[in-house]
């Protein structure tokens, strides 16, 4: 089978206040999450790209378990390599400490810029400014880490990202404890395999995923049941076929019910309010889901 280059470029970082640690990334490339990256909560994350060595993952990973910094694992995993001219990674450890490689062999352009808690790290690129636009808005980005991480990489498409264009994206930030049903550490694990925008694709698919399984309200995003919300609310159950009554702006029973009915549909149970009230997430999902459907 020939070997595939899946150029790319990726961000991976570290957030002090959470300690969560996570990569995003981008390529012409299918399923490019698959590739390129890896992280576990309270060791590291990791991108391994360009003819990448999927080994890199699981033995940067271990080693930093083992006390070794990023620099450290990084010459480690270079000097073992006899394909390392081909290879860039970037890698980041549970305190923060940055380092990020590209071999000779890269495709140009390539090349990386390590940060304050951050590595950036693209081939095949546009330009620098790639690289350069995903460090400055990740930098004054405000938010936890996957809003930096998909705000950095939105930034890096903007500066002309991969040369070739876009197919696939991927976010992943792991948490002690954070998957489903805490009993792993995948606490945002998104992935866009193929698709003509997927970064825009991904950010749609990580705002679902947000409203369905994670808990990362702002408690001023709640939006109050009056006469005008359930109006609306109304008359988009009716046009989903899930209320048959008048839109009359009264938060009844049969209205309750039929938004209940769509919540659950939706498997946002775990964002349901008693008090008149509604999350702006979950009302902003309702109005998308109303919307495709006029469409």
């Amino acid at each position: 089978m020939a070997r595939l280059d899946p150029s790319t470029f990726s961000i991976v970082a570290f957030d002090p206040k959470t300690k969560d640690l996570g990569v995003a990334v981008e390529s012409k490339f299918v399923a490019v999450g698959a590739v390129v990256p890896f992280a576990r909560a309270g060791v590291g994350a990791v991108a391994t790209q360009s003819y990448a060595n999927t080994a890199y993952g699981p033995k940067a990973l271990a080693m930093m378990k083992r006390g070794l910094t990023a620099k450290d694992v990084l010459k480690k995993l270079v000097a073992a390599d006899k394909d390392a001219a081909q290879r860039q990674v970037g890698l980041v450890d549970a305190r923060g400490r940055a380092a990020s490689y590209t071999g000779k062999g890269c495709i140009a352009w390539a090349g990386h810029l390590v940060g304050s808690s951050y590595a950036c790290q693209g081939n095949l690129l546009a330009g620098e400014e790639v690289v350069k636009a995903m460090s400055r808005t990740f930098e004054v980005t405000q938010g936890d880490l996957p809003v930096r991480l998909l705000a950095a990489l939105s930034a890096g498409q903007r500066a002309g990202g991969d040369r070739r264009g876009q197919q696939s994206a991927a976010l992943l930030v792991v948490r002690e404890d954070g998957g489903y049903g805490g009993f792993n550490d995948r606490w945002i694990d998104v992935r866009v395999d193929e698709h003509p925008q997927p970064i825009e694709e991904l950010i749609r698919a990580f705002n679902v995923y947000d409203v369905t399984l994670l808990n990362r309200e702002d408690p001023k995003d709640v939006v109050r049941l009056t006469s005008d919300v359930v109006r609306e609310v109304q008359a988009g159950l009716t046009k989903l076929g899930l209320y048959r009554g008048p839109v009359s702006g009264r938060l009844d029973a049969k209205t309750k019910d039929a938004f209940e009915g769509w919540v659950e549909v939706n498997n946002f149970e775990n964002k349901l309010r008693r008090d008149d009230t509604i999350w702006g997430s979950v009302l902003r999902a309702f109005r998308a889901e109303v919307q495709h459907r006029n469409a």
